[in-house]
């Protein structure tokens, strides 16, 4: 069975069940500047787990997700970590709860997928004596009335069986929502690559023997001022189970990279490399890294990043030279014309979902082309500072990590042939010192989700729509939006644009929106079906497919547009408009800095 017929199976099979298909959202959220990637299938949905009506009318959703992760990127060149992959989703929104969604996930397995029942094992929350949230007998009991035997039900702590975004109780924001959790894992019977399963070994060690294919969270708490955790009104299901990972369960084999949306492309490393994948474990792991990660950065050019030194620019860029330095470990160069084969593969294997692949793919394999040869320069620049150190400690590696992008493993490799060793925990602890800082400086970047926007965030937002419209006034209607990010002290916004705006130009353009401030126009919103929207002139700049309901938000007669929110009621909230930076982020796009004074 394809992953292509898993994901048509999984989303036919909770559209009988009374759930609405949703289009998946971009990698890059632009209407959420409190993240840099799309991590979940839930990360959209979240003012709807809240309570907001969503727009569908339906309180019974199912998608599927593309999504990425960074935390485990080190981790990646095992047998089952990726940065990026496709998560298989379905939400009750106050509808039904544990006695529906339990039994349907194993029915889907079992009869849908045709896993055998007897190779799945479940964990189950053992309870929270510090918040007073119950050990979950109710998924115990459900989970043994399926024919779930007790010796195959695993009870676990907030550790690894409690969900929110930002973990365990204890680390949860005022106003973050989460409950506890019950996953699913497969037992393999074999396993090729790493045969060593551990003598005693339950569902949630790392040896191997399991995997987990799915996860319940029962979203039934929200975090108050005082630290207790408060039940929510509405109780959601938010499921999520990794495709890739259920394809591998039904090959019945742990390596992820062996299945269809892995393997072409390991082929065409082997054919590169002259090596075989499984030959040994360097070879094999070098292949594992390359794969993901050039996966992951077709999936982020596609939502038309470019590499850079900045937020979503910057996974990239670190990607593709991690990629490009495994590239060197097989033996063949990171130039070369093998970036329109890499692109070819994954826009066959993703046709039916993204389709507009294949119409990027000159642009994605010209842009990593550009990075890969930056990064040869970047090597050689590294090496002449290398050649000025007598000594190369772990200072030294982070110094030259950060200044001339050498991965450690350069460093590395060259102090071991001048006889010097670099630590690789020292190492670690300059990184962490270094993310302390980071985090101090970005704390509001990553602080929950949408629900969480401050008022300074959403005026901000709000005057990126007049923005938008009024640089379509001044400079044509070749002007569309290409990006945005959002801190409550400024706003960032992307266009398509091919020369650079004069003062008078730009002059104009804060002039017209000052003057719709000035109007003190009203916001308005609407639900609409999105023909209707599109129709009445509303502006549908995103590549992303639109559900068929849709939220326009009109500012007077000026503008118009399809988006998620949230905004001002008025512009007389906003204050004076300030642009105060226009600069160039790619060929053909412009980028404007601004900010709003005296608002109220």
């Amino acid at each position: 069975m394809t992953s292509s017929e898993i994901r048509r199976k999984y989303l036919e099979f909770f559209k009988a069940r009374g759930h609405e298909i949703i289009p998946s959202a971009p990698l890059v959220l632009a209407e959420d500047p409190t993240t840099l990637f799309t991590s979940s299938g839930m990360q959209p949905l979240i003012p709807y787990l809240l309570g907001e009506p969503h727009p569908s009318g339906s309180k019974r959703l199912v998608d599927s997700q593309p999504s990425l992760r960074l935390g485990d990127v080190e981790e990646v060149g095992d047998n089952r970590h990726t940065t990026f992959f496709e998560m298989l989703g379905n939400w009750s929104l106050g509808d039904y709860f544990k006695v529906e969604q339990l039994p349907w996930f194993l029915e889907f397995l079992t009869k849908e997928l045709g896993l055998d029942k007897a190779r799945l094992w479940v964990s189950v929350f053992e309870g929270d004596k510090s918040t007073g949230v119950p050990r979950d007998e109710e998924s115990l009991a459900v989970w043994q009335k399926l024919g779930i035997s007790k010796e195959r039900i695993f009870f676990y702590d907030v550790k690894k069986n409690w969900w929110s975004r930002s973990g365990e109780p204890s680390l949860m924001p005022t106003g973050e929502i989460g409950g506890p959790d019950s996953e699913v894992f497969y037992e393999f019977t074999e396993v090729h690559h790493d045969p060593k399963f551990g003598q005693e070994c339950h569902p949630n060690c790392d040896c191997g023997r399991f995997l987990e294919i799915g996860n319940s969270v029962f979203i039934q708490y929200q975090k108050q001022a005082d630290g207790s955790l408060k039940e929510l009104p509405q109780k959601n299901v938010d499921f999520g189970g990794g495709l890739e990972r259920l394809s591998a369960a039904i090959s019945n084999d742990p390596d992820i990279f062996l299945i269809d949306l892995f393997w072409p492309l390991i082929k065409s490393l082997e054919k590169l490399s002259g090596k075989s994948y499984g030959q040994d474990p360097e070879t094999t792991r070098a292949m594992r890294i390359i794969a993901d990660h050039l996966r992951a950065a077709i999936m982020i050019a596609r939502d038309s990043i470019l590499p850079s030194n900045k937020a979503q620019g910057y996974v990239l860029r670190r990607l593709l030279r991690r990629a490009f330095l495994f590239t060197k470990k097989l033996n063949f160069e990171t130039g070369g014309d093998y970036f329109p084969g890499f692109i070819s593969i994954l826009a066959d294997s993703y046709d039916d979902i993204f389709p507009d692949l294949k119409e990027k793919k000159v642009q994605i394999a010209d842009a990593f082309q550009e990075e890969a040869d930056r990064f040869d320069k970047v090597l050689k620049s590294g090496i002449k500072e290398i050649d000025k150190t007598s000594r190369i400690d772990a200072q030294t590696a982070f110094y030259l990590l950060e200044s001339f992008g050498l991965p450690f493993e350069i460093t590395e490799e060259i102090a071991r042939e001048r006889g010097q060793v670099i630590k690789k925990e020292d190492f670690q602890k300059e990184i962490e010192k270094h993310q302390v800082l980071s985090r101090q400086g970005a704390e509001n970047l990553f602080r929950g989700g949408l629900a969480d926007q401050s008022y300074e965030v959403t005026k901000l937002h709000t005057a990126t729509h007049l923005l938008h419209e009024a640089l379509r006034r001044v400079l044509g209607s070749h002007v569309r939006q290409e990006g945005s990010n959002i801190t409550a002290e400024r706003l960032r916004f992307d266009f398509r644009q091919p020369t650079k705006l004069t003062a008078e130009e730009l002059k104009k353009t804060a002039d017209l929106v000052n003057e719709q401030i000035a109007k003190q126009l009203e916001v308005t919103e609407t639900v609409q079906d999105l023909s209707q929207a599109l129709a009445s002139g509303a502006r549908a700049f995103f590549r992303e497919k639109y559900p068929e309901k849709v939220k326009v938000y009109s500012i007077g007669d000026f503008s118009r547009e399809i988006c998620g929110g949230p905004h001002v009621a008025s512009t007389k909230e906003l204050g004076r408009f300030r642009i105060i930076k226009e600069e160039a982020v790619a060929q053909g796009i412009r980028r404007i800095k601004a900010i709003l004074e005296n608002g109220g």
